[in-house]
């Protein structure tokens, strides 16, 4: 799907078709790494820029996908010292009773011995780039090739981040990940 639309990135009139077929899996994207309420915001922010910076497009450099999902991480980037200091005060505090926010989703999909402050120490433990390629390939379910693209990296960074990554989490949660 993503070929047939490579064309209608450049083309204003066909833009919407881009919109239409990315915009719900980039607002989850979002929802997950920040709070749902600004992930209206920050999705349609994404493809504001991606219109803005069509012109900018290279297939040749990856898919529209990969492409989106980098324009949303760096928008994310632009939030990541209130992510931070949310992971920071959930590890230290807990989640508020009742809470359904995107860290119960992730502890949710881990082993049930895992806890929301042991993950949230865990995540805020990663440095930038380990953080946004787990939460690319958890997420996103990006490929390598996509998390490169995303993030205009080579393959082998996103390789030894994520191995890394994959290690302190490992660490930190006593948990295979």
């Amino acid at each position: 799907m993503t070929l047939s639309l490579d064309g209608a990135v450049a083309d204003p009139e066909r833009f919407a078709t881009v919109f239409d077929a990315h915009y719900e899996e980039i607002r989850r994207y979002v929802g997950r790494r920040l709070d749902l309420d600004i992930a209206e915001d920050l999705a349609a922010e994404t493809f504001l820029i991606a219109f803005r910076r069509r012109d900018s497009f290279d297939a040749a450099k990856g898919g529209i996908r990969p492409w989106l999902y980098g324009i949303a991480t760096n928008l994310i980037g632009k939030h990541r010292r209130a992510e931070l200091r949310r992971y920071r005060a959930l590890a230290r505090s807990g989640p508020s009773p009742g809470d359904d926010g995107h860290e119960q989703r992730v502890v949710d999909r881990l082993a049930a011995g895992v806890t929301v402050q042991k993950l949230s120490a865990a995540l805020a433990g990663l440095s930038r780039g380990e953080r946004d390629v787990v939460l690319l390939v958890a997420y996103g379910e990006l490929t390598y090739d996509e998390v490169a693209a995303a993030l205009g990296v080579a393959n082998g960074t996103v390789a030894s981040r994520l191995s890394r990554a994959r290690n302190k989490l490992r660490d930190a949660l006593g948990v295979e990940v």
